[in-house]
Formats: structure tokens, C-alpha cells, sequence
């Protein structure tokens, strides 16, 4: 199993139980290293000191906090660390809520919560009343020279736990309104039919990184001294008729017959069907 990346005991009420934590997910990146364009040497970058035009070494560098503008006071080491929270041995449960009541914009990393020696009959007692409930646990804990709130909810085999972000880091989007008013019932109709034409079961790895494969081949392609193919500039027209868009896209998920019977189906006009012949 993987490293563990905090170590402690899970409390609620009166009951307490030992978990670890280890990383449930991490973004995979392709990086590259600078060299200099003459004889492709790595470089380094120079710290600089504006004031006396002059490069300076790391150890001549000390942290700053801009109060105002062009003043700053000096923050040592030592300062952080006397203020910074001591990783705890312990994770308390504060509450538990909704699920429905937490918006996924809170959330930020994700780790899976294991029970450790000692802990797994709680821990699955905890884990199915949670389940059962649809419950989530709001917890603190102190890990990483920092406190974090932290969501824990039921996954498919165990618990989970997201550390979240406090309310003053997320960005308030009163302007982020939609308008529902002036949608007809038809163009919802057309619209849910496309959502269901669409809809399949949840697979993670049907999904790919295409710009990352993509890079691979381009790396290779330069080792190997091929010429480097371009990505296809992808051209999407303006929808003009939305009815019409969701039609043709109907058509192109439904089968044959399907598809025929939704292009031939009559226009209307005010609510009527219009007749052969009629003006």
C-alpha cells in the first residue's frame, strides 16, 4: 500500500479509532528543463537585487510581506514556525452533514482514509453508517505545518477525505446567474433526449490526457529527427436554429429509423401543425 502521509486517530462523541491517510490523486505533467538556445546547456536563473544592481546569493534572500505599497517587513523562519500549527495525532469529526448541502467547489485534494491496526471494526461501522445516512463528516486536522478542514465521505470501498477550502478562498459568483425563463417546453424536450442519448456509465478509464500523449509523440518524433505532425484545429459553426442543432444532433445519436422519424416530423407554427397546401 502506499506511504501514509499523516498518521493519528479519528474521533467523534466518545469513540476514537486509528487511521492513515495516503494520496488518493495527484496531476501527471510533462516537464521540461531551460537551456540555453546557442549550445543547449542548462541554465540557471540569477537572483538579482534591484536596488543595488547587483546578483546576490540564496543566502542573502529573506522573506517579506508587502504591507503597503513598496514596504515591506521582514518574516524569519523562526517566526512562521512559532505560529504554525503542529502536525496533531488526532482528527476530529464536528459535525455531519448532507451530502446534497456540499458543493464540490469547496473541495480540494483527495485522500483515501484506511483504517490502521486496531481500527477496522469502528471504521466499518462508521463507514456503513455513512452510507446508510448520506452523511458527510466535516473533521479538522492539523497536518503539513497547516490546519484544514476536511470533508470525509462514503466512496465505493472506504471512506474518503477531501481538505477544503475555506470560505474566504473561493470566489463569490453573485453575476453567475441562468436565465430558465424563456426556454419552451419543446426545446427542453429535444434537449433531454440528447442528455439521455448521451448518457453512459461512469468509467474513468475510458478517459485519456490527449495533450500529454500528444507531447510523448512529439518528444519521440524529435528524438528520432521526424518532422513534427500539428493537432487538427477543431472548427465548431455558430448555432443559429437551436431546435434545428438539437434535431440534427438527435439524428446522429438515434438509429436509422429513429433518426428518420425525427427529421420528418412536421414544422409548427404557433402551437399548430401546418397541413399540405394550407398558407
Amino acid at each position: 500500500m502506499a506511504a501514509s502521509t499523516w498518521k493519528g486517530h479519528l474521533t467523534f462523541g466518545l469513540v476514537s479509532l486509528p487511521v492513515r491517510l495516503f494520496t488518493a490523486a495527484r496531476g501527471e505533467t510533462i516537464s521540461f528543463n531551460q537551456l540555453h538556445k546557442e549550445d543547449h546547456s542548462r541554465v540557471k536563473q540569477v537572483l538579482y537585487c534591484q536596488a543595488e544592481d547587483k546578483p546576490i546569493t540564496r543566502d542573502q534572500i529573506v522573506k517579506g510581506y508587502e504591507y503597503e505599497k513598496g514596504k515591506y517587513v521582514v518574516i524569519e523562519d523562526e517566526d512562521i514556525r512559532k505560529v504554525a500549527p503542529k502536525t496533531a495525532k488526532v482528527m476530529e469529526i464536528l459535525e455531519f452533514v448532507k451530502s446534497e448541502d456540499v458543493d464540490p467547489v469547496y473541495l480540494d485534494s483527495s485522500y483515501y482514509m484506511a483504517p490502521d491496526e486496531g481500527g477496522e471494526k469502528p471504521y466499518a461501522l462508521l463507514f456503513a453508517a455513512m452510507k446508510k445516512t448520506g452523511y458527510y463528516g466535516v473533521a479538522k486536522v492539523s497536518m503539513h505545518n497547516r490546519e484544514h478542514i476536511v470533508i470525509m465521505r462514503p466512496g465505493q470501498h472506504g471512506l474518503l477525505l477531501h481538505t477544503m477550502y475555506f470560505a474566504d478562498e473561493v470566489k463569490k459568483t453573485e453575476e453567475f446567474r441562468t436565465d430558465t425563463e424563456n426556454i419552451r417546453d419543446k426545446e427542453l424536450a429535444l434537449a433531454l433526449n440528447l442528455v439521455e442519448s448521451l448518457s453512459a456509465e461512469f468509467e474513468p478509464q475510458k478517459y485519456t490526457d490527449t495533450y500529454r500523449d500528444n507531447l510523448r509523440k512529439m518528444i519521440q518524433a524529435k528524438i528520432e529527427g521526424n518532422s513534427v505532425v500539428e493537432t487538427p484545429e477543431t472548427h465548431i459553426a455558430p448555432v443559429i436554429d437551436i431546435m434545428e442543432a438539437l434535431k440534427k444532433s438527435l439524428e446522429m445519436r438515434k438509429p436509422p429509423a429513429v433518426a428518420e422519424e425525427i427529421a420528418a416530423e412536421p414544422k409548427r407554427r404557433g402551437g399548430r401543425v401546418r397541413k399540405a397546401g394550407s398558407a
